[in-house]
């Protein structure tokens, strides 16, 4: 084991001690009860089962056979959630086939960030992960079951339905995933249309075919971003079963791999072979999270799981912050490159080995905690396995990742990687923390110094792009867009003209105290700015002309001004206009007392405390 793993280990263990003594307590308390159609009153269990076929019922009450919730996130407004659609008809068959029942507990929303991009509605994203988790445990709350499958993939639905059932972690979860689509234009040909497009060298029809060429069927959107590094920590984290991820959902694989999860469910719920339960809440321990952590530095994953991974540990009494992802960072080697890390997509991702090749990579190395407990057993080792067929009998067939990669222009060994390090660092200075991502950046653009241009939106910053204000050095400043102030949508519509500027050769930044994911890719991106500007940030002093430093190299993010001067300066505040448009229209009324509530984007911007 690396030394530095077992450090930061430690020190969530030493420093959620009280926390997750409590938490483990509560789970215990739980765990000793009946079983909730023996400890519920005869009108509760008729409620429960009235609409359940007569099998059903004879089975739940006479024979006491377990008994399976289904969560899902099923619609069909997300190419990646459409092909649950039937998943519920397939659980049910299986689970009937091994004795048990299934039940569809209830379903969460789930909103495509894809389709609210730039719009208004983007600002009911990130906050929807809490609507998830409240949505998973009303669900749960119906209280009668020995597991529970969870169906769900994209980005803010994975972290809403593992906060949500980890407030549930006295009872067995297994996630179910979908797959991503297959592979459209190369995601090198749709940023660089995408580019034209801003430049004006090409129209509206011409943009439209090449996104309508890149997300084009039922499945994941095949770019590794949020949704799809949901899925690699899911695996890292031995929720699912082994290798699950990346199957297409149309292939027989996937139907196979479903039907695992629920002998899984049925297996883990104790139910089935009379051992001992394996609740989630005891799985996702501080190793867990540590494994999650590694494998999202390991891929250059999402940085937005810096915030919701955040957020899963304290739903499960486990307290991190950046310092311990950054401290990480150091050791875990990037293995993987996919877009915008690199050219691949997720597809070439698992056709060069996977998840399943970074895992054994990283536990080979001393980088993943092996010993810990998963849905597959009392090791994450199952995880450096791929299911690669169907057998005779309809189970999956599993083989050892190959020794050698696939191909080393998209996974490599920890002996040899694209970088020693993660290529996520922790910034701060005097405008507050922050982090950066450098692993798709140059080296020479690692540290930038030039004059700030401060804008509150998105859509000032395209005006004066196309204005042609911004052809300098420049370190472009979007501020009061943190939870707070609109609750944090992503900021995609930034990355073409800051590509475009940098493509010129110009020396250009980002700093925001908004969201990014990994849209920042080639161009230096100081984001989730922490405090806000809205709660008092030092980013509101800035004026523009203010020379500022961003430095990923001694992790410096500082306005070059006088201390003095510094210190008298008041912040700017949010122009009332703009206030009134952030809380009004589509919605945004109903999470005003989110935003009130809300925490800060290091400590998970979570909404429940």
């Amino acid at each position: 084991m690396h030394a530095t793993l077992i450090q930061v280990t430690e020190r969530i263990r030493e420093r959620s001690a009280k926390l997750r003594g409590d938490y483990l307590a509560r789970i215990a308390r739980m765990s000793g009860r009946q079983r909730g159609f023996e400890r519920m009153g005869c009108a509760n269990v008729a409620h429960a089962v009235a609409a359940l076929p007569s099998n059903d019922k004879l089975r739940i009450v006479a024979e006491k056979a377990p008994h399976l919730g289904i969560v899902t996130a099923y619609n069909d407004m997300l190419s990646a959630h459409q092909p649950y659609e039937h998943y519920p008809d397939l659980i049910r068959a299986e689970a009937h086939r091994l004795g048990a029942t299934a039940q569809v507990a209830g379903g969460v929303p789930a909103m495509c960030d894809g389709v609210t991009q730039g719009l208004p509605g983007m600002e009911l994203s990130l906050f929807s992960r809490d609507t998830i988790a409240m949505g998973t445990a009303i669900a749960l709350t119906h209280d009668v079951f020995d597991a529970a499958l969870l169906l769900g993939i994209c980005d803010k639905i994975v972290p809403g339905l593992l906060i949500g059932a980890l407030h549930f972690g006295h009872l067995p979860c297994v996630f179910v995933p979908a797959g991503p689509m297959s592979s459209g234009i190369s995601n090198s040909d749709k940023a660089k249309v995408r580019e034209l497009y801003a430049q004006g060298k090409v129209g509206r029809d011409e943009l439209l075919r090449s996104e309508s060429a890149a997300y084009h069927g039922a499945g994941t959107c095949t770019f590794y971003g949020t949704a799809n590094s949901n899925q690699m920590l899911l695996e890292a984290m031995g929720l699912h079963v082994p290798g699950s991820a990346f199957v297409h959902p149309h292939a027989e694989l996937r139907t196979a791999l479903t039907r695992e999860a629920v002998g899984t469910a049925l297996d883990i719920s104790g139910r089935v072979q009379g051992r001992a339960a394996k609740p989630i809440g005891q799985l996702v321990d501080e190793r867990s999270i540590v494994n999650a952590m590694a494998a999202l530095l390991a891929t250059g994953g999402s940085t937005n799981h810096l915030i919701h991974w955040v957020a899963v540990a304290r739903s499960a009494g486990i307290l991190i912050d950046w310092s311990d992802f950054s401290e990480l960072s150091s050791v875990v080697p990037l293995l993987a490159r996919v877009y915008p890390n690199g050219s691949a997509d997720v597809n070439q991702f698992q056709a060069a080995g996977g998840p399943g090749f970074v895992i054994r990579e990283l536990l080979d190395a001393g980088l993943m905690h092996e010993d810990v407990l998963s849905v597959a057993g009392d090791s994450l080792r199952p995880y450096a396995f791929v299911p690669q067929a169907v057998g005779q009998r309809g189970e999956v067939v599993r083989v050892p990742v190959p020794a050698a990669s696939v191909d080393e222009g998209v996974v490599r060994t920890a002996a040899a990687p694209f970088s020693p390090s993660g290529g996520l660092k922790l910034l701060a200075g005097n405008l507050g923390r922050a982090v950066i991502k450098v692993s798709a950046v140059p080296e020479d653009r690692h540290t930038i110094e030039a004059p700030c241009r401060i804008f509150t939106t998105q859509e000032a910053m395209l005006e004066a792009f196309k204005a042609g204000e911004l052809e300098c050095d420049v370190v472009v400043v979007v501020r009061f867009q943190g939870p707070h102030a609109n609750g944090m949508p992503e900021l995609h519509k930034l990355t073409p003209p800051l590509a475009v500027l940098q493509g010129k050769g110009y020396r250009v930044a980002l700093v925001t105290d908004g969201r990014m994911s990994g849209a920042s890719g080639k161009v230096p991106a100081a984001i989730h700015v922490s405090p806000e500007a809205l709660a008092g940030g030092p980013i509101a002093k800035l004026r523009d002309g203010d020379l500022v430093r961003v430095c990923a190299v001694t992790g410096m993010l500082q306005a070059l001004v006088d201390e003095a001067e510094w210190a008298a300066r008041e912040a700017a505040t949010l122009d009332p206009a703009e206030a009134e448009v952030n809380a009004h229209g589509l919605g945004r009324e109903l999470f005003a007392g989110l935003r009130r509530n809300v925490l800060s984007a290091e400590e998970g911007a979570v909404t429940w405390l």
